[in-house]
């Protein structure tokens, strides 16, 4: 049965392997149970509405992405825009529930976009360069990450950055995770990954850097609609909150593409410069941006820590089914979850690790061509630098489309790419986030 519906010996995979690759997602990815509770409950949102939210939207997208399309990737609410949110909710005046109507008017076009030829044709129109680009700059910014959640990098006010404190317990145990898998990889040792974040794990809490003081617990789970996504609807488009509307829709559009091109790239998925099954993994994602809106969160995006299980070896929706089947228990086990992601030394090497691995898309790129290198080069840069994958991008498709026209190379820019320059120009001048 799994073979027939997950297409695994035709994907060079093995049940073994899927599985493996999907708790290494999930144990990758878990912090977002506990972190985007605790971001949008500063917003005024109920902590139990928001844990319930994060719950239905990770658990509709990814089933969606692993049963229709057949891809190894997690959609969970995402990181950064989740922060927006909660910096309008304390700044504007508006009410969250009149903001989260404005995800869901998003959430509505998001639909509409996936659901149509668009959001392929958007994927398409995106020069391969560009692509290779983008899939390393998103590997920069998961590797860094995971050296500023380990405290191996710091702010310093001299240098903007500078290495941290070794002799910190979070940063020399990441360092001793970073060896441990790094040696298992060298050895071929299957799950390499998986094994080495356990063993973290396991001192850890021998260590007295886990702190495990209870391991199941029954969270309130309230599954009505928080709030009436017609009146509040109203209410915003009343109040002109156009811009705001406009901001999720562009920041969850780029993010989550920006993602699905590098974890299908990174995986083999993209065949003859295009992604198989595009539209439906495109509508998973916009519909658990609609779901999670009316129940209680911010938009959605394609999982950049998906690159964990891939990094294993996972090939199918086999890994994010896997993932999706984790989730549902942690709603049981969110004490354990919540103390597994309080600790970052045993997700940060993983994540630094799997930065590498991303790496390589630089080596594709054609830097002999100024026009399609320096695109390239300030997405790469963008990224990591500013902390947001929508702008790094954005920078990436101005440069494209001026350099290509300075040159008089009309015939090599896709006619969408036009328009999101001129979209993304009005973003960061006007609407950034």
């Amino acid at each position: 049965m799994l073979e027939r519906l997950f297409k695994l010996k035709e994907n060079n995979t093995n049940t073994r392997t899927e599985v493996v690759s999907g708790l290494i997602t999930f144990f990758s990815m878990s912090y977002i149970l506990v972190v985007n509770p605790a971001v949008l409950s500063a917003a005024g949102i109920p902590l139990d509405r928001v844990f319930t939210a994060t719950i239905i939207a990770i658990l509709v997208g990814t089933l969606i992405m692993a049963l229709a399309a057949n891809y190894p990737i997690v959609v969970a609410p995402g990181m950064g825009i989740n922060s927006y949110f909660a910096t309008l909710a304390a700044t504007s005046g508006y009410n969250y529930k009149t903001l989260l109507a404005t995800c869901f008017l998003g959430a509505v076009i998001f639909v509409i976009l996936s659901a149509t030829k668009f959001r392929e044709s958007l994927i398409d129109s995106i020069p391969n360069n560009l692509r290779h680009g983008i899939s390393a700059a998103i590997g920069l910014f998961i590797a860094f990450l995971g050296l500023k959640n380990s405290a191996l990098i710091v702010a310093n006010p001299h240098t903007i950055l500078s290495l941290g404190d070794l002799k910190n317990p979070v940063a020399y145990m990441t360092i001793l995770g970073i060896f441990i898998i790094l040696v298992l990889l060298a050895l071929e040792v299957k799950g390499a990954i998986f094994i080495g974040m356990a063993v973290i794990a396991i001192i850890s809490y021998f260590t007295g850097m886990l702190k495990v003081e209870k391991v199941f617990g029954i969270p309130h789970m309230d599954l009505s609609l928080l709030y009436n996504p017609v009146s509040e609807s109203v209410n915003a488009l009343q109040l002109g909150l156009y811009g705001i509307v406009f901001t999720f829709l562009m920041v969850t559009l780029f993010d989550t593409t920006g993602t699905m091109v590098a974890v299908t790239t990174q995986a083999g998925l993209v065949k003859n410069g295009k992604m198989e099954r595009a539209k439906e993994a495109l509508l998973a994602d916009s519909f658990a941006s609609l779901a999670g809106s009316l129940f209680g969160t911010t938009p959605t995006s394609a999982y950049i820590e998906s690159s964990a299980g891939v990094a294993n070896g996972g090939r199918t929706g086999l890994t994010a089914l896997t993932t999706s089947f984790l989730v549902v228990i942690s709603i049981f086990l969110f004490p354990l979850a919540s103390s597994l992601a309080s600790v970052p030394a045993i997700t940060s090497p993983a994540l630094i690790i799997i930065g590498s691995f991303m790496m390589e898309s630089i080596a594709k790129i054609d830097w002999s061509d100024i026009t399609e290198a320096f695109p390239a080069f300030v997405t790469i840069v963008g990224i990591p630098l500013t902390g947001s994958i929508n702008d790094g991008i954005a920078f990436g498709f101005i440069f494209y489309v001026v350099l290509k026209l300075s040159k008089k190379q009309w015939k090599d820019i896709h006619p969408l790419m036009y328009l999101f320059a001129i979209l993304f120009v009005i973003q960061l001048l006007w609407l950034h986030v």
